[in-house]
């Protein structure tokens, strides 16, 4: 990639950005302390309260704020979304720029080494819980408008949804409601990741995904383990066996009718793979083909779920039934239809002993592969090499954005960008989240690079 003729620019916006980036961190650092968990068995009020936060903020940066909400499928009400807008320029495109302000649960609280609604900076690092997933990335969005301010050449609508961590149950909806308010030329989803600390990267492959949830039975009720064990079987017995035969022995999906490529531009270093994702040293890697294949262009599935007694309340009895579910990543070009009826397929074939199988609830979004040869992704790297300094790669990501399928849908001539702050050790989604604050500065110039040359593009 050429070097670019705003350099200069670049080199601008990293001195202005030092001017307030200490009163940036602390807007982040208030946002960290609201536990915006959007599940029901959180309070509501909290994330309520974090779009109350996110659109002050907006609202001082002079744009039109509303928080707006839409029903979810069931018919209750969707959490509290941020929509801020501030109109285009004639003959100027509009760019719609993504993130979310609700977070995953903490989990437990042993497992931090700080408190995690307290943003607590370490070197480099910012820890707490949505530092980096995703309150970071509503503050990307934030800054670069503010680095900007009536330099802003484009038209920009801010998004900031309040569900994504609960599965975006009320999103499709929300685009179809406020279609014409979210309506744009260009959509930026501040919610992946960059290939390394230091290293940029424009995600352009997502692996879609599917639950299956299922149910084998074997005997009308429970019976003791000693008078019967040895010949009637039970249906822990039948549930190992048949989620044994969905992997080969050297770990591969063994599900017949889920598409899969080993295509891949760059991969991954495995000793950095190991570190990055916690496999212990004498642990063997599953699967066939690169890393970076596995991870983004082949199916993967997990056993997420299995309701047996817990081994302290355990009894010397024969389980009449076992329920399971199934997290199933998809390739790019499958569809969760598709994946649904050969995972249901799958094991109605290798159902042993003549057991009952009974499928439950499914669910799914599907994969996405962005073209990289429309310009916008063209410029939107050049900006990333420009602000990081470090030339720009193109990855996958080995997880799902589903709503990346109804922006699409909804908005079919939209180019849609994935970027984020992440690094491979943010741990989103884990104890320990984290930032790291020299991507998180390059970030935010970038954004604004983006925003400036989408402008002179026009």
């Amino acid at each position: 990639m050429s070097e670019s003729t705003s350099a200069l620019d670049s080199a601008q916006l990293h001195a202005e950005l030092d001017t307030i980036f200490d009163e940036v961190l602390g807007n982040l650092t208030d946002l960290v302390a609201i536990p915006s968990v959007a599940w029901p068995s959180f309070d509501a009020a909290n994330v309520t309260a974090s779009a109350e936060t996110v659109a002050g903020l907006a609202s001082d940066l002079g744009l039109d704020v509303d928080i707006l909400s839409a029903d979810q499928p069931d018919g209750t009400p969707g959490y509290p979304a941020v929509v801020a807008s501030v109109p285009a320029p004639e003959g100027a495109p509009t760019v719609l720029l993504y993130a979310h302000h609700d977070v995953q649960p903490p989990g437990r609280a042993e497992d931090w080494d700080t408190e995690p609604f307290v943003a607590t900076r370490k070197g480099d690092r910012l820890f707490g819980r949505g530092a980096a997933d995703d309150k970071a990335g509503i503050m990307v969005h934030l800054t670069a408008l503010r680095l900007l301010a009536d330099r802003l050449g484009v038209g920009v609508i801010l998004f900031f949804e309040g569900e994504e961590e609960a599965g975006s149950p009320s999103f499709r909806n929300f685009l179809e409601t406020y279609r014409d308010r979210l309506r744009a030329d260009v959509i930026v989803v501040a919610d992946s990741g960059n290939w390394a600390a230091g290293t940029p990267a424009l995600t352009t492959s997502l692996r879609g995904m599917c639950a299956v949830e299922f149910e084998v039975s074997t005997l009308d009720h429970a019976v003791h383990s000693g008078m019967y064990g040895g010949v009637a079987p039970d249906a822990m017995l039948a549930m190992t066996k048949l989620l044994a035969t969905l992997h080969d022995d050297n770990g591969s999906v063994a599900v017949a009718g889920l598409h899969s490529s080993t295509d891949t531009d760059i991969d991954y270093d495995e000793a950095t793979l190991r570190t990055d994702s916690g496999v212990l040293p004498d642990t063997e890697l599953i699967g066939a083909g690169t890393l970076a294949s596995r991870l983004w262009t082949q199916p993967s599935i997990t056993v997420i779920g299995l309701d047996i007694p817990d081994v302290a309340v355990s009894s010397n009895t024969l389980q009449s039934s076992l329920k399971a579910k199934l997290s199933i990543r998809l390739a790019p070009g499958d569809t969760p239809e598709s994946a649904v009826r050969a995972v249901e397929d799958h094991l109605r074939a290798n159902l042993p002993f003549g057991a009952q199988l009974s499928i439950g609830e499914t669910e799914g979004g599907s994969p996405w592969q962005a073209d990289e040869n429309d310009p916008v992704v063209q410029t939107a790297r050049q900006a990333l090499t420009d602000a990081w300094g470090t030339e720009s790669v193109t990855m996958g990501i080995g997880g799902s954005i589903p709503f990346i399928a109804d922006l699409l849908e909804v908005f079919p001539s939209a180019s849609i960008l994935v970027t984020g702050v992440e690094d491979p050790d943010a741990r989103a989604h884990s104890a320990n989240e984290s930032l790291y604050l020299p991507d998180f500065r390059a970030a935010i110039v970038a954004e604004a690079l983006l925003l400036q040359r989408l402008g002179e593009r026009g």
